[in-house]
């Protein structure tokens, strides 16, 4: 009996998995996601006095949830561009940490396209593709570039309805939406540690990250002590996977 055509659909089973649409389809879970933050974002900015040519730049540009409704915020109390800017930079800078993390699945292609995948990296897309990785062992660009791309369209389209929606809600938090944000996140890391078989190190890592996180803030900002305690818990977590 031949077992060429069982090969033959194997392969083009492999090459569906890595195709850009797949990434699109494996995005469209995480869009409930989007919609929900993103309309809160929409709606958080709208009263806060932006226009919706202000909003599509704030989120085509800036593209990130946490940073945009911490920079809205801070214009609401009138600070510096300067202050705006920095505190942006700090929030945005776990990029660095998620980017590092993700490249040894791209060095393969040139900086330029390395470029293109991390650009559009978010948290979300970083989540998903970490899941996909320990799964498969690789992440072929397409595939990302297919959930980049669908993540950040539906982050753009969910802002704009938020925008149109804010024009009749006047107090965003009596509704919790400045909550959404911090919400999705922990459904991230609930999804994320459910898909995980080694609790104990994991644990060690939160209690790491809790504990310098507000031990930080004694010393540094609350943004920069963010940044300190993933650095550490991160360090933590790659000493015990490497020395286990």
């Amino acid at each position: 009996m031949s077992t060429k055509p069982i090969h033959a659909q194997t392969v083009l089973s492999q090459k569906d998995e890595e195709s850009f649409l797949q990434g699109v389809k494996d995005c469209l879970p995480t869009l409930l996601g989007y919609v929900s933050i993103g309309i809160a974002a929409g709606v958080v900015m709208t009263t806060a006095g932006l226009s919706i040519s202000e909003i599509t730049l704030f989120c085509l540009l800036l593209y990130a949830g946490s940073a945009q409704f911490i920079a809205v915020g801070m214009m609401a109390s009138s600070s510096s561009v300067t202050a705006i800017a920095i505190t942006t930079f700090f929030v945005n800078a776990r990029y660095i940490l998620l980017s590092a993390s993700i490249s040894p699945y791209f060095k393969h292609l040139s900086s330029f396209k390395n470029f293109l995948v991390g650009t559009l990296l978010s948290d979300e897309t970083f989540g998903v593709a970490m899941n996909k990785a320990v799964k498969t062992k690789e992440i072929n660009e397409k595939w990302m570039h297919g959930l980049n791309i669908t993540a950040y369209l539906g982050w753009w389209l969910a802002n704009l309805a938020g925008a149109y929606l804010g024009q009749w809600i006047t107090n965003p938090e009596q509704w919790g939406l400045d909550f959404a944000l911090v919400g999705m996140f922990i459904g991230l890391l609930v999804l994320s540690l459910a898909g995980r078989k080694n609790m104990r190190r994991d644990l060690v890592v939160g209690i790491v990250a809790v504990v310098v996180g507000i031990g930080s803030t004694f010393i540094v900002s609350g943004s920069f002590g963010i940044i300190i305690a993933t650095v550490v818990a991160a360090t933590v977590g790659m000493g015990m996977e490497k020395w286990k």
